[in-house]
C-alpha cells in the first residue's frame, strides 16, 4: 500500500494552494503533518480521497487516481475529518448506510463506540446532527476504527474531544494494524509523537520539512 503524490498543483480564487507538492508514503509510514492554517495540509488531504482535482501533478493511491478510481481510493481509507459533516440520518439509519456502503460490521461500530464510552443503543433513534460535537466525533471515529482500513487519514481528530476521550482515542490507535498507513493533520505534535515515526512540515502550498522521529 502506498500513496505518491507526484509535483501536485492545485489553484482556488488565483492563489496556489498546492505549490509542486512530492510526497511517497508507504506501508508502515505514521505520519504528523503540520504548518499554520492555509498551508495546504486540507486541501491536499481532500485531493488524495478524490474531492479535488489537481491542476497540474499526480496523485495515486494504490495505484489508483482518486478522482477517476474514487470508490477504489475510498474502499482502502478511513477519514475523520475536523468537522463533522451535517448528516440529516438518524444513527439507526446511518449505521445502516455505513454498514452496507463499506461492508463494516455494525457489531464492530458498537465495540469500538462502547470503548470510547459513547452508548450507541441510547441514542440509536437520535438524529446525527443533533449529537453534541464530541458524541458525532466519537462516532466517526468508531466506524473509521471499525473499518479496518489500510490507511488511515484523520484531520485534527480530537478538536470536539474532551481530555479523557482523546487520551482514550490514543489509546486505541496504538491498536491499529502496524503496516497501516497513517496520516494525522495536527497541531498537537506532543500527543501523537509516540504514534508517528514521520513529520511532514507544510507551508504555502509547499513540503518544506519531512523528516523521520
Amino acid at each position: 500500500m502506498q500513496i505518491i503524490i507526484n509535483n501536485a498543483y492545485k489553484k482556488f480564487l488565483g492563489e496556489w494552494v498546492l505549490d509542486g507538492v512530492n510526497l511517497e508514503i508507504k506501508s508502515g509510514d505514521k505520519i504528523a503533518m503540520m504548518g499554520p492554517n492555509g498551508a495546504g495540509k486540507t486541501t491536499l488531504v481532500r485531493a488524495i480521497l478524490g474531492f479535488y482535482h489537481l491542476n497540474r501533478g499526480k496523485i495515486l493511491v494504490d495505484g489508483f487516481e482518486p478522482t477517476k478510481k474514487r470508490v477504489e481510493v475510498l474502499k482502502r481509507v478511513s477519514f475523520i475529518p475536523q468537522l463533522p459533516p451535517p448528516i440529516k440520518l438518524s444513527l439507526k439509519e446511518l449505521l445502516e448506510f455505513v454498514s452496507k456502503s463499506s461492508n463494516i460490521n455494525k457489531k464492530e461500530i458498537f465495540n469500538e463506540a462502547d470503548r470510547l464510552e459513547l452508548n450507541l443503543e441510547k441514542n440509536i433513534n437520535k438524529q446525527f446532527f443533533k449529537l453534541s460535537g464530541g458524541m458525532k466525533q466519537k462516532l466517526l471515529i468508531a466506524i473509521a476504527l471499525a473499518k479496518k482500513s489500510p490507511i488511515l487519514i484523520f484531520d485534527e481528530p480530537t478538536a470536539n474531544l474532551d481530555p479523557k476521550s482523546r487520551e482514550k482515542f490514543y489509546e486505541l490507535l496504538k491498536e491499529v494494524d502496524r503496516n497501516a498507513i497513517t496520516l494525522f493533520i495536527t497541531h498537537r505534535i506532543d500527543e501523537i509523537i509516540g504514534l508517528v515515526n514521520r513529520k511532514v512540515y507544510m507551508e504555502l502550498g509547499k513540503v518544506v520539512e519531512d523528516e523521520k522521529i
